[in-house]
């Protein structure tokens, strides 16, 4: 049977010469044999934990921003998965990891399997230009990454970020997804789309 289990890790956000202290959330889908890892954030140890030995199908990065994607190396070196990131992010992928590029890149309309689960990337630019979403019908859950929050828009203001882009992403991509879809967050706390639906009107 899938399951979601969600690891916490803590550290610091740096874009354009300044930092931030964040919580980061990090997802696993899975059954008791395979797991897909969305996001490794700060500290591959705990996640590595709750991988827990099953074999890691790929690690997801939904953007490129250091907080999501600075545990990769050594998540890989522990698990060997194959990581996949947009390539509308590679710039920020390279300013953390100028020596080796991800293993595969995700496209809008790309379908990941584990577990039986299959989780339908969609490219939702804005937060950043290479933000993805995964959704996940069967289980009536979405992964959000740093695009859609409980209470809005993910940030925009900083470098490759625009705010009427990601507007538009939330609106197109994700309010029309069912409202009773549950919203796993990149950051804090889960909402639903008939919650964010009804914030933004």
């Amino acid at each position: 049977m899938t399951r979601i289990e969600k690891v916490v890790t803590s550290g610091v956000f740096s874009l354009d010469g300044e930092d931030f202290d964040v919580d980061n959330n990090i997802w696993l889908i899975g059954d008791d044999s395979e797991v897909l890892i969305v996001d490794a954030a700060h500290d591959a140890a705990p996640i590595v934990a709750a991988v827990a030995g099953r074999r890691a199908v790929g690690i997801v990065c939904t953007h490129g921003h250091n907080d999501h994607i600075n545990a990769v190396g050594d998540l890989y070196d522990a698990v060997r998965a194959p990581i996949h990131l947009h390539p509308g992010d590679r710039m920020l992928w390279d300013a953390v990891y100028p020596e080796v590029g991800p293993d595969l890149e995700l496209a809008d309309g790309d379908v990941l399997t584990v577990a039986g689960t299959s989780l339908h990337v969609l490219n939702t630019p804005g937060h950043s230009p290479g933000s993805c979403c995964l959704y996940a019908a069967e289980l009536g859950v979405l992964f959000s990454g740093d695009t859609l929050f409980n209470g809005g828009p993910g940030a925009t203001g900083r470098s490759y970020s625009d705010h009427p882009t990601i507007v538009a992403s939330i609106a197109d991509r994700l309010l029309t997804l069912p409202p009773e879809t549950v919203v796993h967050t990149g950051h804090g706390e889960d909402t639903t789309i008939g919650a964010e639906a009804d914030r933004a009107g």
